[in-house]
Order: C-alpha cells, then structure tokens, then sequence
C-alpha cells in the first residue's frame, strides 16, 4: 500500500523549493532525504538533542518535532545556508580556530543554535551562552571550547563581523586566561 503524498512549498536557505512528501514525513527526513541538505543530522528524533535544529524565522527549531506542511511561507535556514558563499560565517570561523569540534555531529546544530543567539543578542553573557545552547548535546567536546568559540565569534562580529585573525589581533582576555 502506498502513502498518498501532498505538495509542500518551503524555502531552505534563500531557495524556494517544491516537493512531494508523505504527510507524516518529518521536516528533518524532507531536508536530509528529499533537499540532499545532508547537514542537518538525525539524533535522538526524539527533541531531546538539538541535533537536528535549524533556523525557522530566524529561531531555533528542532526539525524531528516539525511537519513540513507546518513551516510552508516560512524562512527555513540550515548549515548549509550558514556561511555566504565560500566565506564562513564568523561562528564557523572561531569554531575551527578553537577546535570547539570533535567528531562534529552536534555541530551544526550547536551554530545555528548560537548564530540565533548572536543575531538576537549580539554580545551575550557566558551564562546566556550556556542557557541558549543548553539543549544542544555535545558528547565529545566538554563545551567549554565552544562556549569559547561562541564568544570569540560574538566579540569579532562586534568588530565588523572580522571572520580572520590578524597578526596583531589579540585574544578575548577571558580566553587568554583559560589558554
């Protein structure tokens, strides 16, 4: 027996898409399956692990929770639409200098997550870092990198959103003391 599938019209990344689906398929299952839009990963499909988040109207969204048909007029942002061509975005940027990955699973959820943050509030606190990102899961890197990068990111993007260290440019003191 086959499932009827409905049209859903969504825009991922500045794009306008239109697709087929089955009306029980997930957000997530639609990016990754029918998008090939491969960045967004399958966690615990469960909403627990921020895995799977991405950006809807600019908020963080766990996409294992959401139907497609519920986000169609929509602005659906995913890693993939997060750097600007071939420059990254300034997050992207501190989280490779710092190593704030490892195996890099909850990556790209964990930047979108603070790239909402950042757009909202641009120079948080360590503590809203924290809040902000707290449903975000990480098993490998113990955060503290990342929290790093996130406020390397923020204090760069304060400057002109400067994605590349300079010779001269100095480190957050906060970062010079944990080095």
């Amino acid at each position: 027996m086959s499932v009827e599938k409905i049209p859903v019209k969504l825009k991922v990344n500045g794009q306008d898409f239109e697709v087929m689906v089955a009306p029980h398929k997930t957000l997530l299952e639609v990016l990754r399956e029918d998008l090939l839009l491969t960045g967004t990963k399958h966690g615990c499909e469960l909403g627990e692990c921020g895995t799977c988040t991405v950006l809807i109207d600019g908020q963080p969204v766990l996409s294992c929770l959401v139907l497609p048909v519920e986000v169609q007029n929509q602005e659906i942002l995913t890693i993939e639409g997060m750097a600007e061509g071939s420059t990254l975005h300034p997050l992207q940027q501190a989280f490779a200098e710092l190593g704030a990955t490892q195996c890099g699973y909850c990556t790209p959820g964990v930047l979108l997550t603070a790239k909402a943050l950042l757009d909202t509030n641009p120079r948080p606190s360590r503590q809203e870092i924290q809040q902000a990102l707290a449903g975000n899961l990480c098993r490998c890197t113990g955060y503290t990198k990342i929290l790093e990068s996130v406020e390397l990111a923020a204090a760069r993007m304060m400057q002109g959103g400067k994605a590349e260290v300079s010779k001269e440019e100095t480190p957050l003191p906060e970062l010079v003391a944990k080095s």
